[in-house]
């Protein structure tokens, strides 16, 4: 590793004053795992970190306890594992957080409570509440409550999610893989890469698919993704193998382990992520070469003269996708009229936008303040 790959790393750990770390359920596999993993988040607060827990094993601890070696198929059988392996794995969390002097607060979130833009506020003050008090925050999601609509589909995406919700400067995900690695020509894994800087085409093919187990749901695609998310923040992702003895304090020390995902050089504001990565798209518009220009390339708000097609049965102030004459979707926002208002006025110019719906209307379908183009 060459010396500005490590001066990164140990500039990072200085600024970061708020730490996500995610422990995927392979790691999570006895209570001795989970003292490791609690003696490291002790160490990060010892040096003065902010820190949330975004825990799996719930559905795992729930199959230990009930002597099951196989993963049900049926989500009211899962649901109940979770219930009932959820009060058992934070048990021990508390138990050996305890131990180490300091206590913990539970948060079970769905993707609901993260796509209502009011909900998702309320979920960063209580975070913050929680560290005001100096209590560790451990996160997972419902699976006693959530349904494939309302799910965040793995833990990496909920961990980058909270983490741009925080502003958190780094996420760690504690993983059993030694980090993103090349692929060789015949499928196999090569080389460790130990930091990215941009998430290109190439990087993403080397993720693969997803890694299933009858414990556990992700893979290296879903790191990817909370990575995208983490990046378009301005902070950084890293990747450990949280097999590793002490891979915390190592992450601490700045050491050569993992990969690093570097944030993007142009950051993006809090409130048009959301727009990207939180909120649920409920509509689509399709414009033409004009206004897919005027939008994409001159940052400018989506007029109705320039709407073609409209789809979807959504309301004033969903979030709906936006396609030029390909068809492509290239950018989401806030829509400022529900879908019969925009099927009434797409084409039309502002004069007979007024005509039709009154002279106290917006102008713009979307404004450009609620408008954010797609991450390629």
């Amino acid at each position: 590793m060459d010396e500005n790959n490590l001066a990164v790393r140990r500039e990072l750990l200085k600024s970061a004053r708020q730490v996500v770390v995610k422990a995927g359920t392979r790691l999570l596999t006895s209570q001795e795992a989970i003292a490791e993993l609690v003696s490291g988040i002790d160490v990060l607060r010892r040096a003065g970190k902010r820190v949330l827990l975004v825990t799996s094993g719930a559905v795992g601890m729930g199959m230990r306890a009930l002597e099951l070696k196989r993963r049900p198929k049926e989500l009211a059988q899962v649901q109940a594992l979770a219930a009932i392996g959820q009060s058992r794995l934070m048990a021990i969390y508390d138990a050996e957080c305890r131990r180490r002097g300091f206590k913990t607060a539970q948060l079970l979130l769905t993707a609901a409570d993260l796509r209502n833009r009011e909900r998702y506020l309320n979920v960063m003050n209580c975070v913050n509440a929680i560290w005001d008090a100096g209590v560790l925050p451990i996160v997972n999601e419902n699976d006693s409550v959530s349904v494939s609509e309302l799910k965040f589909g793995d833990n990496d995406t909920l961990a980058g999610m909270l983490a741009s919700i925080t502003d958190s400067r780094l996420t760690v995900i504690l993983t059993t893989e030694q980090g993103l690695r090349e692929r060789n020509e015949d499928g196999t894994l090569g080389k460790r890469i130990s930091v990215v800087k941009e998430l290109s085409e190439s990087v993403r093919a080397m993720a693969g698919g997803t890694d299933n187990s009858e414990f556990s749901i992700g893979g290296m695609s879903s790191k990817l993704h909370a990575a995208e998310i983490v990046t378009a923040a301005g902070e950084y992702l890293w990747i450990a193998d949280g097999r590793e003895k002490g891979a915390l304090e190592k992450v601490l020390a700045g050491e050569d382990i993992g990969t690093v995902f570097l944030p993007r050089a142009r950051r993006i504001p809090g409130r048009k992520r959301w727009i990207s990565f939180f909120s649920r798209v409920s509509g689509s518009l399709l414009v033409d070469e004009g206004a897919a220009k005027a939008v994409r390339e001159q940052g400018r708000s989506l007029l109705p003269s320039g709407v073609k097609f409209v789809s979807g049965a959504f309301k004033r102030g969903d979030t709906v996708e936006i396609s030029g004459p390909d068809g492509v979707p290239f950018a989401r926002g806030l829509v400022n009229f529900d879908a019969a208002d925009c099927l009434q006025i797409c084409g039309r110019g502002s004069a007979q936008v007024h005509t039709i719906l009154g002279p106290n209307v917006d102008e713009e379908v979307i404004h450009r303040d609620n408008l954010t183009l797609n991450i390629p």
